[in-house]
């Protein structure tokens, strides 16, 4: 598979394309006031131990407190260990002591975030600290084995490289051999090992200096993560419009990986970097709700707060007059595009795929064995139902360590809410009867004046003011209409005529 990394450095932001095969597999935005979290170090406070659910929050000086659950306290061992996201690896079913016979109210203690504050919900975090380098993954105070990443698949190679990482594993820390140490020198892994010491090292003696709530430890950015963690001999080239970065990255792979280096280029044209690569149409559409496939069929991609849900149609396509294998046909090329969304567009938590119905068994196989296949690709951890449901629908999980794009780059419509619905004119009609009838009925004042947004204003006074008379003859008041742009369409309000305060509240629900 060829690959390609593109760098944009701009003023406000730092964008980062993975290119596989001529297509966008992957875009990283990071801002000034939205950096990367994962991996970071604080020296907290317990705010509150909670039996009932087994877990504490930690105050971190962040916006909201952090989330430990008891078994982010306990140490991994090597057969736990996946590699996925930093600071934290799967961990098998096993019993925990009691999180109030380990914690108290007040306690000081050092946490890694594991996956950021999302929505209203704060960090994850473990006590379990993890220190990531170019090889390995240093565990301090993680017990004394070496586990080997499940990428490497050489029985002959996992073994070289546990032999002689048991030897250079430094005593009281546990050591974890990434994908990239694949057939590296024991001269590489003392060096990274030895960087990685001196880093937990310095930042402990660090933390016994400072007073919580505090960061102690400051994870890479993310275009330094990224090139450490997927710059290797398999990227054919880095592209950068930044000098400064540009020289950043060429120190950087000087010092672990020399032989990358004339794989680095720096962009120099007036272009924008990823119009010039035609990457920037391609981001353009990732917040578009429908996506169309290359045979006519679409995905419809809905967000809740409950997870993420996919809708298959076979909309525009095309095929032969067999229902059952066009349905198959536009399944098969929508896991293709699923698979590509989720990835681009960082989809975590809850997935829920809604595809076209199919009769025969062999099929809902074939559909499900093909997504399997594809979100192997994925660096995030993923777990799919075995088969598709008896209402036609596959669940999924996909690992969420931060928030996805749409989260991170828009907010909530202040006309709807976030609900993506307004209600149409007659409905918020039909309120304002209420209200007056409520009104009414308490013998409120009479002489009112009623503010609504222009287009509701437009929907009462059509049929030579039809609406509004019927209003004023129902609840006997004597409306003075007045229209205000600043309201939304499902808001109105209600103003005493006499003296101009505001009664909305007294009458409402």
């Amino acid at each position: 598979m060829k690959t390609e990394i593109y760098i944009n450095e701009g003023i406000h932001e730092s964008r980062i394309a993975i290119i596989e095969d001529g297509q966008l597999a992957e875009i990283w935005i990071e801002r000034p006031e939205n950096e990367r979290m994962v991996g970071d170090i604080y020296k907290g406070t317990v705010n509150a131990v909670l039996p009932s659910l087994q877990a504490a929050f930690i105050e971190m000086g962040l916006e909201r407190t952090a989330f430990l659950q008891v078994r982010d306290m306990m140490e991994a061992d090597s057969a736990e260990y996946e590699e996925g996201g930093g600071g934290g690896g799967h961990r098998r079913s096993r019993s925990f002591p009691l999180i109030q016979d380990l914690l108290r109210k007040g306690q000081e203690l050092l946490v890694q975030i594991t996956k950021e504050p999302i929505s209203t919900k704060g960090a994850r975090v473990t006590t379990q600290i993890s220190l990531p380098g170019r090889f390995v993954v240093l565990v301090p105070g993680g017990g004394e084995w070496v586990g080997v990443s499940r990428k490497i698949s050489s029985l002959q190679e996992r073994r070289r490289l546990r032999d002689m990482v048991s030897g250079l594993r430094p005593e009281g820390y546990a050591v974890i051999i990434r994908t990239e140490g694949c057939k590296k020198s024991e001269r590489e892994f003392r060096r990274d090992i030895r960087n990685l010491q001196k880093t937990y090292e310095r930042m402990v003696r660090k933390s016994k200096k400072l007073s919580p709530p505090v960061l102690v430890h400051k994870e890479m950015g993310m275009t330094s993560s990224v090139i450490r963690d997927l710059f290797n001999e398999n990227v054919e080239r880095v592209v950068v419009d930044a000098k400064g970065r540009y020289q950043e990255i060429m120190d950087y792979v000087r010092a672990v990986s020399p032989e990358l280096k004339k794989r680095i280029e720096y962009y120099r044209e007036r272009r924008p970097i990823f119009d010039a690569f035609k990457i920037e149409q391609e981001i353009e559409k990732l917040s578009d709700r429908v996506v169309w496939m290359r045979k006519g069929g679409g995905l419809v991609i809905d967000h809740a707060e409950a997870g993420t849900f996919i809708d298959v149609n076979s909309a525009r396509s095309v095929g032969t007059r067999d229902q059952e294998e066009n349905n198959l046909n536009t399944n098969l090329e929508a896991v293709l595009q699923i698979a590509r969304q989720l990835r681009l567009r960082d989809i975590g938590g809850i997935i829920v795929i809604d595809f076209i119905d199919m009769h025969e068994e062999k099929n809902r196989r074939k559909v499900i064995e093909r997504l399997i296949e594809e979100m192997k690709k994925d660096r995030a951890k993923v777990s799919i139902s075995p088969q598709i449901s008896e209402f036609g629908l596959v669940e999924m999980t996909r690992q969420r360590v931060r928030p996805n794009l749409l989260h991170t780059h828009s907010e909530p419509c202040p006309t709807c809410d976030g609900t993506g619905r307004v209600m149409g004119p007659d409905t918020t009609l039909t309120k304002i009867e209420r209200w007056l009838q409520r009104s009414y009925a308490a013998s409120g004042e009479r002489k009112l004046v009623l503010k609504i947004n222009p287009e509701v204003a437009g929907y009462m006074l059509e049929d030579k003011e039809g609406r509004v008379k019927a209003l004023r003859k129902a609840t006997k008041a004597r409306l003075e209409l007045q229209t205000d742009p600043t309201l939304k369409p499902q808001e109105y309000r209600f103003l005493s005529a006499k003296n101009a305060v505001d009664l909305t509240g007294t009458f409402n629900n």
